[in-house]
Formats: structure tokens, sequence, C-alpha cells
């Protein structure tokens, strides 16, 4: 019976020591939590897709409550988020510009040819693994889809075998673009409508050869535009969306119409 009373009183006094122990060392080396870093994080609507330029949405917390990021930063979350975000903050949100997905492609069933019918797993990266080209042009839209699944609000469809984005559905999280295998889609701010819908870099004989509405690199774009926001590198138009005044005049003189005009999507 006593060696079960001295056993007890000895692993209750070792036990007592290992936490007071655990206590000493959690109080010397514990982090210091902000705790607007918390409050923001519990506003940001946690996709953690990286479209707000940060690893996801405890670093952009963490970013906001340190005073290196803006309140305003998250596109998913746009105004009401920011509003939230702002008073947590004490300062004042701001516009929040409308980003939405764009696809740089307008290679459609109309304008291009496939090199036979696709069998096998609905995946543009397991095709382009594979070193599968499914369509003449070597930079068009794979259209098996990968974008359409990580899309978490359906905002975007093949069409024609081109991949079609709904703006009104987008929230500009970007898990599409980080899906194409091609590198065909990018964020840019919905308001800025001119933009080229091509990703083909050969000259213009050879992209005429695969499609129709291929950038040919003619340059009469650049010769339009007066505030040089339009260039043209590797023989592919590039719209500077900071430059561009949506004035139109480049998109009007496109001998292909590859540019999307100022009042179409």
């Amino acid at each position: 019976m006593q060696t079960i009373i001295i056993t007890t009183v000895a692993i209750t006094v070792i036990g007592l020591l290992v936490g007071a122990g655990l206590v000493f060392v959690g109080n010397k080396y514990k982090v210091e939590v902000d705790e607007r870093e918390a409050a923001v994080r519990a506003e940001l609507p946690g996709n953690n897709c990286g479209a707000c330029g940060y690893a996801g949405c405890d670093a952009l917390a963490a970013a906001v409550a340190a005073g290196e990021a803006p309140v305003n930063g998250c596109p998913v979350g746009g105004g009401p988020v920011a509003e939230k975000v702002a008073a947590i903050m004490g300062v004042t949100a701001g516009a929040v510009e409308k980003k939405a997905a764009f696809v740089k492609c307008k290679g459609s069933c109309e304008v291009t040819k496939n090199h036979g019918n696709y069998v096998g797993i609905k995946d543009c990266r397991a095709a382009v693994n594979a070193g599968l080209s499914l369509a003449e042009c070597d930079f068009g839209c794979v259209g098996l889809g990968s974008c359409v699944s990580v899309c978490p609000e359906g905002a975007i469809r093949v069409v024609d075998g081109v991949a079609v984005v709904n703006e009104g559905k987008c929230i500009g999280c970007g898990l599409c673009a980080k899906a194409c295998p091609k590198h065909l889609i990018e964020i840019k701010p919905v308001a800025k409508r001119v933009a080229v819908q091509c990703s083909n870099r050969d000259k213009g004989p050879t992209v005429k050869q695969v499609c129709q509405a291929g950038c040919i690199g003619c340059m009469l774009c650049v010769r339009q535009c007066e505030f040089g926001a339009i260039t043209v590198e590797n023989n592919l138009a590039h719209v500077d969306y900071d430059k561009c005044t949506q004035c139109g005049k480049c998109a009007a003189k496109c001998p292909v119409k590859v540019i999307l005009p100022p009042t179409e999507g």
C-alpha cells in the first residue's frame, strides 16, 4: 500500500513539474498574435486561391494587419469584404476593381480544326503532359475542361472547343488560370474590355494555316494606338491595361478581329 502511495505522489509531482515547465517554455517562446490579424482572417472567404498575390488568406490577413497589403486586397471578397476589413483596420476601403478571368484564345471549331477525335481523360493537363496535340494550333485551348473542373462558381465552360468565361459569375480567384497548362487564362479588370484573344506566337503565315482568328503580328494595332498601350512581342499583340483608354481603334483596325472592342466581352 505504501508503495502505491509513493508511486502516486511521485507521478503527481513529476506531472506538476512537467506542466510548470511547459507553461514556462510556452510563455517564453510564445508568438504574439495581432488581434486584428485574426479578425481580418475571419472576414476573408477562405478560398486560399492566391489571387491577392499572397500565398493564401492567412498570409493576406497578416500582411493587412501589418500594413503591407491594402484592405481591399481580396478580389474574391470584393467590396463587402473590403468594407469589413477596413472597419477592423480603422480606414476607408476605397473602390474595389472587379476582375475576372479572360481566355486568350478564339480558336473555336469554326476557325480551326482538330487533329482527330480525342478519347481519354477529360483533363487538359494530362493531355499536354502526355505530349498530345489535339488542335492544329499548338498554342490554342485544349478544350478538355481542366479550368471548368476547378472553378468554384461554375463560371467557365467549354463551348465549341474553347473555354468561355461568364464574367457575372466569375470571382477572379485565378484557379482556372493556374489549371490551364497552356497559360491561356489571365485575370484582368472587367472594365478593361479591349484585350487580345490569342496566344499564338508564330509568324503570320504560319498562324493563318492553323487558325483563321489568330494574331498575325501585322502591327496595325500598334500604329493606331496614341498611348503606347498595345505592343507586338514575339509576333503577338499585347495590351497594357493601365495605359489603355478603351478607345477601340486597335480593335477596329485589326484585320483578323482578334482584339475585342470596348463594347463586347
